[in-house]
């Protein structure tokens, strides 16, 4: 199969191929998401085939309007409705439950939910209007892979094995929206993303529960990201925590590892006052935790394709705000390993 990469005045071809059936990447504020058609369950699960994806990971369903989720979801609370009014269009996913049989199985991993998200883009709002559908879409990438955060990035993943990559330039936020779970008695924060917790808590004067970002082996996840590996490089990432010293990071490549390329992404002041071996490339991941966001997975992409880069030492900043979702994608990336564990 061709992927071909098509432009904001292509729309209606890209409308074309969801409505037949076929997957088309589309950009979000967040990163790119690879559609289908929600309601056609061939298509659907032709999403799972090219990400590699885990059966048991269930997909969100993209909306262009809030009509569309409550034909398929139970009624709305009145927090629901704040939060949509607040954060809708915007990255913040909520998990509803479902209307008995109104979606199939390959979209909820078998579960009585589904999460529901209105993208903050213009040209994907346009792209689900034009199809009359709405979309499921996770990330576009290989599964378990950094999120792409440009086109070039899906067309490496998956070029032969989807109709079309919608382009609208780099995403904005660069990490994925916030998961909040709105099916229980207390909204629970499965996936921490640019809405946080206290940004939740003060549209609908309660506590959230944010405690509940992982599942067991044999648990169905509500969310993706809950359960399995993600974000990761070929290169073994190890996080610099705020409270180490990053000379002794360069120290510990001069003793270690001086014959081989290292990959280092920190902030553009570290990269700046610290004498790094000739074998070091650093790269700057911008001046403070929103830059960081935005540049992390474009900069483990181009790690990536280098594959000379065996071990890359990573930013760690402190868990709060939107500290809590790059952390969170920097973790597993790492796969929890830190710089302090060598």
């Amino acid at each position: 199969m061709e992927t071909k990469i098509l432009t904001r005045e292509e729309l209606t071809q890209a409308a074309d191929y969801i409505r037949d059936g076929e997957l088309v990447s589309f950009p979000t504020e967040t990163v790119y998401g690879l559609g289908a058609d929600a309601t056609n369950e061939t298509a659907v699960k032709k999403v799972y085939q090219a990400k590699g994806r885990p059966s048991d990971n269930p997909l969100i369903v993209h909306v262009a309007d809030v009509a569309t989720v409550e034909k398929y979801a139970q009624p709305l609370s009145a927090d629901a409705k704040k939060l949509i009014d607040k954060f809708w269009p915007g990255s913040l996913t909520m998990i509803f439950n479902l209307k008995p049989d109104v979606l199939s199985k390959s979209v909820t991993g078998g579960l009585s939910t589904a999460a529901f998200r209105f993208p903050n883009n213009q040209l994907t709002l346009d792209l689900i209007k034009e199809a009359g559908v709405p979309m499921v879409g996770p990330s576009a990438n290989t599964s378990g892979k950094p999120s792409p955060t440009t086109a070039m990035h899906v067309y490496h993943d998956l070029k032969g094995k989807i109709a079309a990559i919608l382009d609208d330039g780099p995403t904005e936020v660069g990490v994925e929206s916030t998961v909040l779970d709105m099916s229980g008695d207390v909204p629970a924060i499965l996936r921490p993303g640019a809405v946080t917790k206290a940004d939740i808590e003060e549209v609908i004067g309660r506590e959230v529960n944010d405690e509940r970002h992982h599942v067991g082996t044999n648990e169905v996840p509500k969310a993706p990201g809950m359960k399995y590996k993600h974000y990761a490089p070929n290169a073994q990432v190890y996080i610099v925590d705020p409270n180490d010293n990053w000379q002794d990071v360069a120290n510990w490549i001069a003793k270690n590892e001086r014959n081989h390329p290292i990959g280092v992404m920190a902030y553009k002041k570290i990269i700046k006052k610290i004498d790094w071996p000739e074998n070091v490339e650093p790269i700057s991941l911008g001046e403070n935790v929103k830059d960081a966001s935005h540049l992390l997975f474009k900069e483990l992409r181009d790690f990536d394709d280098q594959p000379q880069y065996k071990i890359i030492f990573a930013q760690g900043v402190k868990s709060e705000g939107l500290g809590e979702a790059y952390m969170n994608r920097l973790n597993k990336s790492a796969g929890q390993m830190h710089f302090n564990q060598l």
